[in-house]
Formats: structure tokens, C-alpha cells, sequence
């Protein structure tokens, strides 16, 4: 027997953000026109399967992702929770699925309103991204857990940008009025992540219309922070970008099996 001295015992885990449970919120409820008329864009078939389903599936493929709360157009739920209920999707997650309202804002304040207890951080992700990694919802994750109120994947922009002053007439041309520095902007993408109780106070304080929830948390005063995004996490909204998500998807299939 070694008369070396035994090592201490591990630690047990504090709790606290290291053990927070997350929740997804996918609003689904918007009609998606650039892509032409049919069905609502997030159950449009890409490969075969709507993409809300891919874009359910990437969220609980995270493990640490346990609910994922769908936000469906507000007269289709049951067409929605029947659409899940026919597709395999992991047995370690829980799906619910409620009417969404008449804006993506609204529809993720009813989204967070059904969020039972217990849940500490919460995504929220478009359903429009359906291809986005594994990695990616797991580093948004990872920066909530070290203390960040909000979290935002971003990717830096590639092209040169301008501020314009808009045209009276759609489609007149437009004078430019500065370029700003690219080095200091980034295309945001989702999910984007959050404090639970930072998530419920912006969308119980901030009235205003606003394009993602992070803008809502910035109006609180709060720094939100990034997380570098990923290509294959663009959005889906015109005929190409669904040219490029089956593409994307079938040299998936190729090498990964997807």
C-alpha cells in the first residue's frame, strides 16, 4: 500500500449557470412571401423534410438543449405538432408547440410564456437557419453559462457597406452617404442566447419593433456578446438560398451520413 497521501476529493459542482438547463424557442409563424407563394416558408420541404424540422432538429442536437418550445402560425399549431410528431426527432428532448402571434417578436414573448420553470437559458432560433451546427448552439450556450446576459453568433462581412439615404420611389437610385468599417461590423445569425430572466425582462420592457431579440437586450443597457457563427448558418429566404441549403444538405449526406 503507498503511503502517499490521497488526492482531495473532487468538488461537487456548484449550482448555478455551469448546471442550467436550456430551452429552445423557434418562432415559426411567418408566411416567408420572398420565397414565393405555398406553404409557409418554415415547412417548406429542403431535401425532403420541412425546414422547421432540420431547424428543430439542429437545436436538439445539442445535448445540452432539453425543450425546444415551436412557435407555429396562430391557426396552425396542430398541423405543426402533427408535422413533428411524424418526423424522428431525438427521445432525450421535449417538443411543445404553441400559436404564434401576428409578429416574430410577439411570437417569441408566447414562446417564453410557455416556458416551464426549471429552464435558466433560453435560444431563440429562426427557423429559417435549418442547417446551423451542433457547435455553434453549443458555444452560444457555453458563453451564457460563463455570464454572458446575451449572446449572438456572427460571422464578418465579406463585402464592402454603405449607408445610403433611401429613395423616395422604390428602386430610384440612392446617394451614398458613408462607408462604414467593415472590420468593425458582423452579420449576426442565431440561435441567439440568453439569461432566462434578462430574455423576460426585454420583451416586457422594450415596445419597440426590433429585428432580433439581442436588440432588445441592448436597449436594456446590457452587453450582448458574440460567438463566431458559421456559414452553413444563413438564412433561408429566396429561391437561391434554397438552392444552396440542398446543396449544403446533400454533401452532408455524402460525407456525415446527415
Amino acid at each position: 500500500m503507498s503511503d502517499d497521501p490521497l488526492p482531495p476529493p473532487s468538488p461537487t459542482p456548484a449550482p448555478g449557470r455551469a448546471t442550467a438547463r436550456t430551452a429552445a424557442v423557434i418562432p415559426a409563424a411567418g408566411r416567408g412571401v420572398r420565397l414565393g407563394p405555398g406553404a409557409p416558408k418554415a415547412l417548406r420541404a429542403l431535401g425532403g423534410t420541412p425546414m422547421l424540422v432540420h431547424a428543430v432538429r439542429a437545436m436538439a442536437d445539442s445535448r445540452a438543449v432539453s425543450l425546444v418550445i415551436v412557435v407555429a402560425p396562430p391557426d396552425g399549431a396542430p398541423e405543426v405538432k402533427s408535422l413533428l410528431d411524424a418526423h424522428a426527432l431525438p427521445d432525450r428532448t421535449d417538443f411543445l408547440v404553441v400559436p404564434g402571434g401576428e409578429s416574430r417578436q410577439e411570437s417569441v414573448k408566447r414562446g417564453l410564456d410557455a416556458l416551464p420553470p426549471g429552464y435558466d437559458i433560453v435560444l431563440v432560433h429562426d427557423a429559417a437557419r435549418p442547417l446551423v451546427p451542433v457547435d455553434t448552439v453549443d458555444a452560444v450556450i457555453e458563453a451564457v453559462r460563463d455570464g454572458a446576459p446575451a449572446v449572438v453568433p456572427a460571422l464578418p462581412l465579406a463585402d464592402t457597406v454603405k449607408q445610403v439615404e433611401p429613395a423616395a420611389v422604390p428602386g430610384e437610385p440612392e446617394p451614398v452617404v458613408a462607408t462604414p468599417d467593415r472590420s468593425l461590423l458582423r452579420a449576426v445569425q442565431t440561435p441567439q442566447g440568453f439569461d432566462r430572466d434578462t430574455l423576460v425582462r426585454a420583451h416586457e420592457t422594450v415596445k419597440d419593433d426590433v429585428t432580433d431579440d439581442a436588440s432588445m437586450v441592448e436597449q436594456l443597457g446590457l452587453t450582448v456578446v458574440t460567438v463566431p457563427g458559421h456559414e452553413e448558418a444563413f438564412k433561408v429566404t429566396r429561391p437561391l438560398d434554397m438552392v444552396l441549403a440542398e446543396a449544403v444538405l446533400a454533401r452532408r449526406r455524402l460525407n456525415d451520413g446527415f
